[in-house]
């Protein structure tokens, strides 16, 4: 990890470079992912089978490309019941906390006058999942309940499956619990073409959720404007503020948390105590060689890790709103006042104990949050993500009667006469 002081003068410089997560073959990953997407817009199934057998080196035709019933009994039979009970009581505090984000129509009436807004759920949302290295059933849980909560008509998911023309078990299993109607074995830039155009197996969208590799987010970028999307994330990242009054222990292992989901992710210690930092330092070299995901979290901590050391909280404060965070920690002596200082973070953590893995697994919010300081303008997934508002506005003639020379006006200054004389004409005869 980088060691840094940081002060006035140079945090502008400094987090420059820490924010500047670049790769120099995105151009040619777009145009890769660009005549993929080309390719299912026209030939549907037949090049989405086609680039399964490509990339995941499995024979997908339109009779297997849907998980059936007898795979998903066989998930069933194969996955642990302990596993199987933990994800339902991770959906009941899931859902719990979504259901508290529901918002319902209204309607005002007045003088003539009735305005509301309509709250109406999409009609079908796609998720994606995340297969190959690693399967992520809690981010299946994170997308498809919120959409469910916000009362989608239809979910679907789409996610790799092995040679064996199988999905992962543990997908298929948190899939079905939390309320998905169909799964397909589908994987890479391929199927997020599909879920935004359709395909003959694979029903059209209107949003598509769910995180992936950089071809997936490049995809997800592409087809944005055909179909909505939650956003296009990059890489994990944490940030861990202190004053020093933290455990050494604990907080080098909450860096490692985020350190190990790959070579791109960003782990930065934000700290107004060089001691600390030391202490801090020294507990990450002692618990790297340790872990399973060794390569990757050297190679992360190597190229993304940083230790940044101001002279006092309002520095570290405004570090931290500048990185904007995914995930950011606060451990000081009174983590409840801080955090009225943080504007830009997509999850917070609070004191020692509100570790953020916590928020990955089983605290309730949703863990599909901004990156990249995207947290200053985005928000974690959430129910309105899946629902559409619908102005209402009805007006009687005496109503529009009190106001229609303003608006003729205002339209006149715009040089729009049809629009004035759209009002007008309906008082023409006065």
């Amino acid at each position: 990890m980088k060691k840094l002081t940081v002060d006035e003068k140079s945090i502008n410089q400094v987090l420059s470079e820490l924010l500047s997560r670049k790769n120099s073959s995105y151009d040619e990953r777009e145009a890769i992912v660009r005549d993929i997407i080309e390719d299912v817009r026209v030939n549907g199934d037949k090049a989405l089978f086609s680039y399964t057998k490509k990339f995941d080196q499995a024979d997908i035709n339109k009779d297997n490309v849907r998980v059936s019933d007898e795979e998903i009994k066989s998930a069933y039979e194969n996955v642990s019941d302990e596993f199987i009970n933990v994800i339902r009581k991770a959906i009941k505090r899931i859902r719990a906390f979504h259901e508290r984000q529901r918002q319902n129509s209204w309607f005002e009436a007045a003088d003539g006058t009735i305005l509301g807004q309509r709250v109406i759920p999409i009609d079908r949302a796609g998720v994606y999942a995340p297969g190959g290295k690693a399967a992520y059933p809690s981010s299946v849980l994170m997308n498809v309940i919120p959409a469910q909560v916000a009362g989608v008509d239809e979910i679907i998911l789409l996610t790799p499956c092995g040679k064996d023309a199988r999905v992962d078990e543990r997908t298929v299993v948190a899939a079905k619990e939390a309320g998905v109607d169909y799964i397909f074995k589908a994987g890479g830039a391929q199927a997020i073409a599909a879920m935004a155009y359709g395909t003959e197996s694979i029903p059209k969208c209107s949003k598509i959720t769910g995180p992936g590799n950089i071809f997936v987010a490049l995809a997800k970028k592409q087809v944005f404007g055909s179909v909505g999307i939650d956003s296009v994330a990059g890489p994990s990242e944490i940030t861990v503020l202190t004053d020093g009054s933290g455990n050494a222990k604990y907080i080098a292992a909450d860096l490692l948390s985020q350190a190990e989901h790959d070579e791109m992710a960003s782990a930065i210690l934000v700290t107004t105590s060089k001691k600390a930092a030391d202490e801090i330092e020294r507990e990450i070299n002692a618990f790297v060689p340790t872990m399973e995901r060794k390569a990757i979290i050297e190679k992360s901590l190597s190229d993304f890790g940083y230790i940044l050391i101001t002279e006092n909280m309002n520095e570290a404060i405004e570090c931290v709103n500048a990185i904007a965070p995914e995930h950011l920690e606060i451990i000081t002596k009174d983590p409840f006042t801080t955090m009225t200082y943080i504007k830009n973070a997509g999850a917070v953590f609070l004191g020692e104990y509100s570790s953020e893995p916590l928020g990955d697994y089983f605290a309730g919010p949703n863990h599909i949050l901004p990156t990249g300081g995207t947290a200053r303008f985005f928000s974690a997934l959430s129910v309105d993500d899946f629902v559409k508002k619908q102005s209402i506005i009805s007006f009687s003639k005496e109503a529009l009667g009190t106001m229609h020379k303003d608006i003729e006006c205002f339209a006149e200054n715009e040089g729009l006469f049809a629009h004035k004389n759209s009002i007008a004409v309906r008082f023409s005869e006065e």
